[in-house]
């Protein structure tokens, strides 16, 4: 991988890690209704790129599933869960959703694991319990990390979905996913939430900066140039990378919103990335896809 590619694969890493931060202010410290916030940023996305909306992909009812599970549906969750999980634990347990990707991929699709991608999920999901594990407390696994990991499901459900749906591409899947989402978003929040007018005009300008964060840098720049970079080179080169997001999340979210981070998180987020990296890397694969990562960057 060249250089330029790489500080764009870090850009876009950064990007989604400041994203999880930047959702947690406006649910958490604006006070912006969740379904309303997701709302408004898919129907920015919709707009923007309606021009790619047609030809209508093959199944179109398939397309419009997946696009709102993808969009609406995971961040409406995600949202919600944000309101009261912290930015860092957040990431973490987000990223049970490759493990859960290829766990619906074999009962889906009929895709078959290797005992090495076992442990890794196994990994990946006591990893991702010690971080959701509430001690002390009445329920032991936390409320928001709950919709957090219900929007990893609905995510890796799309995800697995969207493998039956051929020839489309990255602006037009946006498209579907602005349209499939904003609509239905939009009338649960005005049936579920109350205030959302008022409280988005009480924010003001920062709310504006926000949403259109949200919608234009992260929905459309971001995955486009993510989804570049995956053309260009082998998903085993770029998967590894991916691990940066959620630790510059923790970083983040530490830093900004002032996450508490102990032992017990730090212990789930090792073991969670690791059984990541033996997921996407496959076992015996690591060190030598390591040593090749390291001298391409030379």
């Amino acid at each position: 991988m060249i250089l330029r590619d790489f500080l764009l694969m870090l850009l876009v890493c950064l990007t989604w890690a400041a994203h999880t931060v930047v959702s947690k202010i406006v649910v958490s410290g604006m006070e912006i209704p969740p379904l309303f916030y997701a709302a408004i940023r898919y129907g920015i996305v919709a707009l923007a790129t309606v021009p790619w909306l047609l030809p209508i992909p093959k199944p179109g009812w398939r397309m419009a599933i997946v696009g709102f599970l993808m969009g609406g549906g995971g961040f409406a969750l995600f949202f919600l869960g944000i309101k009261t999980a912290t930015p860092s634990s957040a990431a973490i347990v987000g990223q049970l959703g490759l493990p859960m990707t290829a766990l619906l991929s074999v009962v889906m699709l009929g895709e078959k694991i290797h005992w090495r991608r076992g442990a890794g999920i196994a990994l990946t999901f006591l990893g991702g319990l010690i971080v959701m594990w509430n001690p002390g407390e009445r329920f032991p696994i936390s409320g928001g990390l709950a919709f957090v990991l219900g929007s990893a499901f609905v995510s890796s459900l799309a995800a697995v979905m969207m493998k039956q749906i051929t020839g489309v591409k990255p602006l037009q899947f946006q498209a579907w996913v602005g349209l499939a989402s904003a609509v239905p978003l939009a009338a649960l929040s005005w049936g579920l939430e109350t205030s959302q007018i008022s409280l988005a005009f009480h924010a003001g300008w920062p709310f504006v900066a926000a949403v259109m964060f949200s919608a234009l840098i992260v929905s459309l720049i971001g995955h486009t140039i993510y989804y570049d970079l995956i053309r260009k080179y082998p998903a085993n080169l770029i998967a590894p990378l991916l691990i940066m997001n959620p630790l510059m999340t923790v970083v983040l979210g530490i830093l900004i919103t002032g996450d508490h981070f102990d032992l017990r998180m730090a212990i789930g987020t090792t073991l969670a990335l690791c059984g990541i990296l033996i997921i996407t890397l496959g076992g015996n694969r690591l060190m030598p896809l390591a040593r090749g990562f390291a001298k391409r960057l030379r």
